[in-house]
């Protein structure tokens, strides 16, 4: 056994990033676009709107309901239609590039892309803003567009209560990472879409993940928290803000550096000990990788491990580094994240297994896995490694590449 494997944590603030700093920038200094943030979690509570549950992907009925929309254009449990839309008239967005903010151009809703026209409307109208965030190829993101975003009585509740402001995390990930610093916080969980209620200032007093277009159980719908949140910013704002302020000062606290003035940095072997000794205590042992379901590859995390071998092999903490390595990637080769009929890795699994997948397929997933197995077998010299690689890689020349690459590749 792995003498660190036993101590496992829930997730804790990395006190190496830096959001403390991004999230002043963003909240003292709103004028200044945000740049560049790292992720951090920490532990809060906002009391608007009931708890909110993490995404709905992330689980296994998540995924059977994933693959059964996909398959049938059949809705989930709860679901329902959207009021029908009048004849579609184009919103701000038609004139973005982004692919994902040109889906949401006919939408009834009066979207406004990130940027100074909607920060000085809410200001001028001392409206709160909705900001959602999601990318072109994320299954809920066009659920929740079809559901709610389509639907005219909703459209109506946000475009005359609220300044909304849609986001490609593709195009801003330094504007996705500070706000869900802010939801990871609040809600326990993250993902996309995220939905995010801000000051006119840029400041989040509440966020979520996916909502419903209506009461869907203990999940609230998503009227249920417009209806409520507008409510409270008319009649309580003063607590509003307050509760969202709280949560901010304890990610400033949670995540601040300490440090001297002229303190040099410490040594690189102690940085990459200490970035092994974590990924060690949230190890899981008995199907590899770092956290419970749902389970990302996280194959920089892998690679990493991989070079602290490369410079500690003759240490038990480079044994152990490779050990946990070459685990976790025959672990997710055997599984069901890895497609053994069409080949390539899914993004992540919705169990602790590997073996209920979320059923999307991404290139850069492909490109890193391809590097830690091909690593993998080149250490180790275990034929499966280089089976899994050759199959990622013909996954990716028959269904992820054009005719141009595939010419220059021969």
């Amino acid at each position: 056994m792995l003498r660190l494997a036993w101590r496992r944590t829930t997730s804790k603030i990395d006190s190496s990033a830096d959001p403390a700093r991004l999230l002043s920038i963003a909240f003292l200094g709103a004028e200044t676009p945000l740049n560049n943030p790292e992720s951090s979690r920490a532990v809060g509570h906002l009391t608007l709107v009931p708890p909110l549950d993490k995404s709905p992907r992330l689980g296994p009925q998540a995924a059977r309901y994933c693959f059964r929309t996909m398959a049938s254009g059949s809705k989930g449990p709860g679901s329902t239609s959207p009021t029908p839309s009048p004849p579609r008239t184009a919103n701000r967005l038609a004139k973005e590039k982004s692919p994902y903010l040109l889906q949401h151009a006919y939408n009834p809703v009066d979207w406004y892309p990130w940027g100074q026209e909607a920060f000085d409307k809410a200001k001028s109208e001392d409206k709160p803003i909705f900001l959602s965030v999601g990318y072109s190829t994320c299954h809920w993101c066009h659920v929740m567009e079809r559901e709610s975003f389509e639907d005219v009585e909703i459209g109506r509740m946000l475009s005359e209560n609220f300044v909304c402001i849609k986001v490609d995390r593709e195009e801003r990930p330094d504007v996705d990472k500070v706000y869900m610093t802010f939801v990871q916080a609040t809600s326990g969980g993250g993902g996309w879409p995220m939905s995010v209620w801000l000051t006119p200032e840029l400041r989040p007093f509440i966020g979520g993940t996916y909502f419903p277009p209506r009461d869907n159980g203990r999940r609230p719908g998503l009227k249920t928290v417009l209806t409520r949140i507008t409510e409270q910013w008319q009649s309580n704002r003063a607590a509003l803000e307050s509760s969202g302020e709280k949560v901010l000062e304890a990610l400033r606290k949670g995540t601040a550096i300490a440090g001297q003035p002229g303190e040099t940095p410490p040594p690189a072997p102690d940085v990459a000990h200490r970035c092994f000794q974590q990924l060690a205590h949230s190890y899981e042992e008995e199907y590899g990788g770092f956290r419970d379901a749902p389970k990302f590859p996280s194959p920089v995390n892998l690679m990493f491990l991989l070079s602290y071998w490369a410079v500690n092999r003759s240490l038990e903490e480079g044994a152990e580094a490779l050990q946990m390595t070459l685990h976790t990637l025959r672990m997710m080769a055997l599984g069901g994240i890895h497609d053994h009929v069409a080949q390539g890795f899914h993004r992540y699994s919705t169990d602790s297994s590997w073996h209920i997948p979320h059923f999307e397929k991404m290139l850069y997933d492909q490109a890193q896995l391809s590097v830690a197995y091909i690593t993998a077998y080149q250490v180790s010299g275990e034929q499966l490694f280089a089976d899994v690689a050759r199959d990622i890689l013909l996954y990716v020349s028959r269904d992820l590449s054009d005719k141009v690459s595939q010419l220059y590749h021969h």
